[in-house]
């Protein structure tokens, strides 16, 4: 096996990993001995199949997915159909109503089970259209790695034994989120061939539009509530721990987005003959962001913070215990400093969160000109915490901008709006859906980290709330406040939402393994 971190930093972030599957108890019901024998046969399976299993990603990954495509998202939703019904599922599509894009349903029936768990994932994908993707995006290829020098592609095909599981499959979706579902599905393969029976019924909920901020989830949970009724819902999203070890996650951030725009003059004007007398938007949109958050991170809006809830004992405990992977990813990501005025990472997710998405005004470079720009424009994401609700974080960023003097607008302003207002900012937001936390000493957690330790072979990491945002909330929102569990499998450094996208193989192998342990022996 090739590690392609360095083994100082690598044994670093090993040494310091207090892990804590055992912190919040031991689930009596789960039969760690018996998924411990399933892990084996199913190891053998996948060792058997890997060709095949890479094979049916690819296929996947090959269809383009982003979310904006209807059409796509169809093709994508009757392909994975197909994939479904050869499991044995019965399937459904659901949707908001015309128009939108749809979810996949699947459920598959154990006769005796008495618990039934939800598997959450999405299909859809984020655009493609930054550059510098070394391959296209939409034709899946293998390579030896991450990409540096000496890294070559390779045709699985063709590889005569096992594949090396340091190999990275490169394409759209390859960690975000389509590998989870082919690890589920292979999953349930590796258990039929082994004679194993799922100790749950299972449901599959598979989302179109996850990566547009699940705008039509709402309606379609609160439309088919009895048919996803479920004791827990289990999320495939989101990355493993950076030590590379397995985690589960009780809670995600929430998101909400801004575009915002500030206007200048009608018409580019010479930045000698009128620079210092008409306002620069550029100018004016920098100091605005300045004054949302300041060089640590802390968001400087009044009253911001007081709707966020402190965290309770047992994520207080999880998070004293949670590996030092600071200094590691200092060093893999070339950070000279990083923001919380020396805070670990995982302190600073609990905190709520304000990101510059991109600035954007006139041109730099070779293009630049000698001019006052007529715009400048910003994208930013919220990051939400519990209990932090989206309205009222646009209410409190609103009252904020008019208290800085800025007149506040939805359309293109006219003549007469420029002239009236000095400061003038056009808003246009996305209320996606607030953070959401499932208590980890609740029975059916403590079952969920026994299963996966059990599944892993090895100490899991505890991670009371996720950094990235997954729409935890609405399906607690909509369905009764059911417990919500994160469970992801692909490698932390996917480069997921970027170019070059890849899932690490042996993450997809580890998948295949979770997945089976938790269909397997899943009890509380």
């Amino acid at each position: 096996m090739t590690i392609h971190r360095s083994e100082k930093v690598r044994s670093a972030l090993l040494l310091a990993g207090v892990l804590l599957a055992g912190a919040a108890g031991r689930a009596e019901a789960v039969d760690a001995d018996r998924i411990a024998a399933v892990r084996d046969q199913v190891r053998a399976y996948r060792a058997a199949h890997e060709k095949e299993i890479v094979a049916e990603l690819t296929g996947l990954l090959a269809l383009p997915n982003v979310a904006t495509n209807l059409e796509d998202i169809h093709r994508n939703a009757e392909h994975l159909t197909g994939m479904l019904r050869r499991r044995g599922f019965e399937t459904r599509l659901l949707s908001a109503g015309e128009g939108t894009p749809p979810s996949l349903y699947g459920e598959l029936k154990t006769p005796g089970a008495k618990r039934t768990v939800v598997f959450y994932a999405h299909f859809d994908g984020q655009p493609v259209h930054q550059q510098g993707w070394v391959s296209d995006p939409w034709k899946p290829v293998v390579r030896t790695g991450p990409l540096r020098e000496g890294v070559g592609e390779v045709d699985p095909a063709t590889v005569s034994g096992p594949l090396d599981p340091e190999w990275r499959l490169y394409a759209r979706s390859a960690s975000d989120d389509k590998s989870p579902i082919v690890a589920l599905l292979t999953a349930l393969d590796a258990l039929k061939a082994a004679g194993v029976k799922p100790a749950v019924n299972l449901k599959l909920f598979l989302e179109g539009e996850e990566e547009q901020g699940s705008p039509h989830l709402s309606e379609i949970l609160r439309r088919h509530k009895d048919l996803l009724a479920a004791d827990v819902w289990l999320l495939c999203d989101g990355p493993v721990h950076q030590t590379r070890r397995m985690q589960v996650y009780f809670g995600a951030r929430g998101v909400s987005g801004l575009e915002l725009t500030v206007y200048g003059p009608l018409r580019p004007l010479h930045s000698g003959h009128y620079g210092n007398w008409a306002p620069n938007p550029a100018v004016a949109l920098a100091h605005l962001v300045a004054g949302l958050r300041d060089a640590e991170g802390r968001i400087l809006i009044s009253g911001y913070y007081d709707d966020v809830r402190p965290s309770g004992e047992a994520e207080k405990k999880a998070l004293a215990g949670l590996p030092d992977v600071e200094s590691g990813l200092r060093q893999e990501l070339g950070l000279g400093r990083t923001e919380g005025g020396g805070r670990r990472l995982l302190d600073s997710v609990m905190d709520p969160a304000l990101n510059v998405r991109g600035i954007r005004s006139a041109e730099v470079g070779d293009a630049a000109a000698n001019a006052i720009p007529t715009q400048a424009q910003v994208s930013i994401d919220f990051r939400l915490v519990p209990d932090q609700m989206p309205e009222k974080v646009r209410q409190r960023v609103e009252d904020h901008l008019r208290s800085q003097g800025w007149h506040l607008v939805t359309a293109e302003p006219d003549r007469e709006t420029r002239l009236a207002h000095p400061k003038i900012a056009r808003l246009e937001w996305s209320l996606d859906y607030p953070a959401a936390r499932t208590a980890m000493d609740l029975p059916v957690s403590r079952a969920v980290l026994a299963a996966v330790e059990a599944a892993a072979g090895s100490p899991i990491v505890q991670v009371p709330m996720l950094g990235g945002s997954v729409p935890m909330s609405l399906f607690t929102r909509a369905l009764d406040d059911v417990p919500v569990i994160g469970v992801p499998i692909v490698n932390h450094d996917n480069n997921q939402h970027g170019i070059n996208e890849n899932l690490r193989l042996q993450n997809l192998w580890d998948g295949i393994e979770v997945y089976a342990g938790l269909v397997a022996g899943l009890e509380w």
